[in-house]
């Protein structure tokens, strides 16, 4: 049985970390796993947003597995020369990803939350860095991703205590944009990727393809950057359907082109 599931719906693929008696943590087949799973959804025309998620109640993911480090394996086995921890932090990523955070994200697994779009969580989650606690660093993502997300003195204690926040707080952080029943967790998180998919495809990967650079450019530089992917978007097929579908009164039909 595959560690990791892939399943799709209506222009959005939800993969699921699927070792919950491990508390989903990424040993070195469900790294690979993961990888060619990004792989796969980045060049699926069909996907336009994807949905990360762990199996069961208890955690999204508990970070690399500990035991198999512990084991002899070498550490680089959890992570791929493109993608960086499980094919995922590191990995160039058009489509949107959403991390529905059904538990604990510890470790590498907080890291895949942050390497994520954006996260919305079950009231019991919690998140933390805490490879200090194991003579480790947070470096697939964590100690730079963080200190972007949050105030900086926020961040550096989180990196050098790591100690656990709770889902209340990481909303009061903004790590989270919203918190929302156990039960409800998927629902609301696959509902926000379908009205992704429902958006012109284009328009949708080359606005995110700035925003995500907004923090390494200086003003020039992303006027720049937007005047060119303005130019590409509106001389798209979809640019004209847009306007075309709202004066007709009707569902816009997408290309992607």
């Amino acid at each position: 049985m595959s560690k990791v599931r892939r399943e799709d719906q209506a222009g959005v693929a939800l993969i699921t970390l699927d070792r919950p008696e491990a508390r989903n943590a990424i040993d070195t087949e469900a790294a690979h796993a993961l990888a060619a799973l990004v792989h796969e959804v980045e060049r699926d025309p069909a996907v336009l947003a994807v949905v990360l998620t762990g199996a069961g109640d208890k955690a999204f993911c508990a970070g690399a597995d500990l035991k198999e480090l512990a084991g002899g394996s070498a550490a680089g086995g959890r992570s791929t020369s493109e993608g960086g921890f499980a094919g995922v932090t590191h990995a160039p990523r058009d489509k949107l990803w959403i991390a529905a955070v059904n538990g604990a994200a510890m470790a590498g697994g907080f890291e895949l939350v942050l390497a994520c779009d954006f996260a919305i969580a079950a009231p019991h989650a919690v998140f933390a860095l805490p490879e200090v606690k194991r003579g480790l660093a947070a470096v697939a993502g964590g100690v730079w991703r963080l200190p972007r997300a949050v105030a900086r003195g926020v961040a550096l204690e989180m990196i050098a205590t790591g100690e656990p926040i709770d889902a209340a707080e990481a909303l009061r952080l903004g790590l989270v944009n919203r918190v929302v029943p156990a039960d409800r967790l998927l629902p609301e998180a696959l509902a926000i990727a379908a009205r992704v998919a429902a958006n012109a495809p284009l328009a949708v990967r080359a606005s995110l393809a700035l925003a995500r650079r907004a923090h390494d450019l200086d003003d020039a530089a992303l006027r720049v950057e937007a005047d060119a992917i303005g130019r590409r978007v509106m001389a798209s097929a979809d640019a004209r359907e847009g306007p075309r579908a709202f004066a007709e009164r009707r569902e816009p039909r997408w290309t992607g082109r």
